[in-house]
């Protein structure tokens, strides 16, 4: 099989990804799907999982970390409500498909990765460098960004036991923060900020992320 029928293939589930695994369940917004159309997940997955790219499941990455489910990265995005003014604080880069979706919809992404192997692999993605809103940090998501705060919009990708208090402060009144927390058990939630900074949370769905690094094994005491 040729190559270039491989990557019809690929083309074509993730086509059936967007209608089958995501509209069907209820995410609309057409600027989101218009993203997953175009941003080839199967380029952020290891190599050796690639023909799973788009099937409906969260998959191994590298450093012991997991590539998220389409579903749960399409409805934390929309739950953002992001559009071409806003600024994202992404916790957690992973390989980078969440942060290309962000760059796609947002007109600035800060981005937090712990493991200096995943924070190297996304920058070396050559789909994640055709974007020059995507700034990438190496450092401990449970700080967040304080030099580029307040963000529009802050998204989690791995899960803390609380929600970091400092996290809810770099969000700007009027933002989004999208967090899954818990240990045993997690919980999907919305946290809002009014113009007045009151705080309200909303809990979404059930979920399965990996925790959330407080530093990285090589780092001392």
């Amino acid at each position: 099989m040729s190559v270039e029928k491989n990557e019809r293939q690929l083309d074509n589930e993730r086509h059936l990804m967007i209608m089958q695994q995501i509209e069907f369940r209820g995410v609309k917004d057409k600027a989101l799907l218009a993203a997953l159309e175009k941003i080839p997940r199967h380029l952020f997955v290891p190599f050796e999982y690639r023909e799973y790219a788009y099937s409906d499941q969260a998959l191994p990455s590298y450093g012991g970390q997991t590539i998220s489910q389409p579903y749960i990265v399409a409805k934390m995005t929309e739950l953002l409500s992001l559009n071409k003014s806003h600024k994202v604080l992404e916790i957690g880069t992973g390989t980078g498909y969440q942060t290309a979706i962000l760059a796609e919809l947002a007109a600035e992404v800060y981005t937090i990765e712990i493991i200096p192997e995943l924070h190297a692999i996304a920058q070396a993605n050559p789909v994640i460098q055709k974007y020059s809103n995507i700034h990438f940090i190496l450092g401990n998501g449970y700080q967040g960004y304080q030099a580029a705060a307040p963000f529009d919009a802050i998204i989690v990708t791995a899960a803390p036991p609380y929600i970091p208090e400092i996290l809810t402060e770099q969000l700007a009144p009027g933002g989004r923060m999208v967090i899954p927390v818990g240990v045993y058990e997690q919980i999907l939630y919305l946290l809002t900020k009014s113009l007045n900074e009151e705080i309200d949370m909303f809990p979404i769905i059930g979920v399965q992320f990996v925790p959330m690094i407080r530093k990285h094994s090589q780092d001392k005491d």
